[in-house]
């Protein structure tokens, strides 16, 4: 049963309310213990305090949705390690970990990425086995106690819808997907041809109950395509930007924009009715801070 003083998920969207995400997971990872080229999805077994202090330390920062320590968790992009067999373990554990740490109102958000494969004709797998992969990574998010799942990087419209799908008939999670858009000659497109425009549409038709974009760009290109989006489209949205176009200083992957600096823009995509606001790869714990400050005062 939900009580007034503890409104789902749902209920926060309804009302009206700005809810805070967190920032980037594989970028805190990194600086904390994961080799190039690991797998992250392994640290939910090896390294559970990192990935807790993970989730907490965006808690604290003032997030009010974390993401889960899955993103690569499907089968086929753990079999690239050894670990499709770890599916389900692997998943379960990274909405634990999350749920552990998340404080009393709080909600713990699946990440489900890219597979990294092409559905038939283009590639070798079928939309069932797909589709099957789906089920298998999201349903053990829902086990470790996830509240609602983003379906978020993806280029292909097909595989985004499978997904949300997936998550609709073997759950009830609430549902998001986000897309990637980059900039080109004739406008923002992903990398499989898809406008932003239809992108949004064709995930609500899918199911989705929130649709938006991450990663790819940095907060200036999102306010672009925000407004693109909320054109054709008045639904729940979520946008993740990265912290600016990463570029290489002494050997170190450096991103540009500062907590200060996007937090201003924040207050921009507030202002575009985005209901979702938090940060991609390069945003970190003082990003989520400043864009709390920004956008709640």
């Amino acid at each position: 049963m939900t009580s007034t003083s503890t409104p789902t998920f749902l209920e926060r969207l309804e009302r009206g309310d700005t809810i805070i995400s967190d920032g980037a997971t594989g970028t805190y990872l990194q600086e904390n213990g994961l080799e190039p080229g690991g797998c992250p999805e392994e640290f939910n077994v090896s390294h559970p305090e990192i990935v807790k202090n993970m989730a907490k330390r965006y808690f604290d920062a003032g997030a009010e949705m974390v993401l889960t320590n899955s993103f690569g968790g499907s089968k086929f992009m753990t079999k690239k390690y050894g670990f499709e067999h770890r599916v389900a373990e692997f998943n379960r554990l990274a909405a634990e970990h999350a749920r552990s740490v998340a404080p009393p109102g709080a909600f713990v958000v699946g990440s489900v990425g890219p597979t990294g494969e092409f559905l038939e004709p283009l590639g070798p797998v079928t939309s069932l086995e797909m589709y099957d992969a789906f089920v298998e990574q999201i349903t053990a998010l829902a086990e470790g106690g996830a509240d609602a799942v983003v379906i978020e990087t993806m280029t292909a419209i097909e595989e985004a819808t499978l997904a949300v799908r997936a998550a609709k008939e073997s759950t009830d999670l609430i549902v998001m997907s986000t897309m990637v858009y980059d900039p080109g000659p004739r406008g923002f497109f992903t990398m499989m041809g898809v406008a932003p425009e239809d992108g949004v549409k064709k995930l609500r038709a899918a199911g989705a109950d929130v649709v938006g974009t991450n990663c790819g760009n940095g907060i200036e290109r999102m306010i672009e395509i925000a407004r693109l989006m909320r054109a054709v489209d008045d639904g729940y949205m979520l946008i993740h930007p990265n912290a600016g176009i990463p570029a290489i200083v002494d050997m170190e992957i450096v991103y540009p924009e500062t907590p200060e600096f996007m937090a201003e823009h924040f207050k921009t995509l507030q202002g575009l009715g985005i209901n979702i606001l938090g940060g991609c790869c390069g945003t970190g714990p003082d990003h989520i801070k400043s864009l709390v400050t920004a956008v709640k005062g």
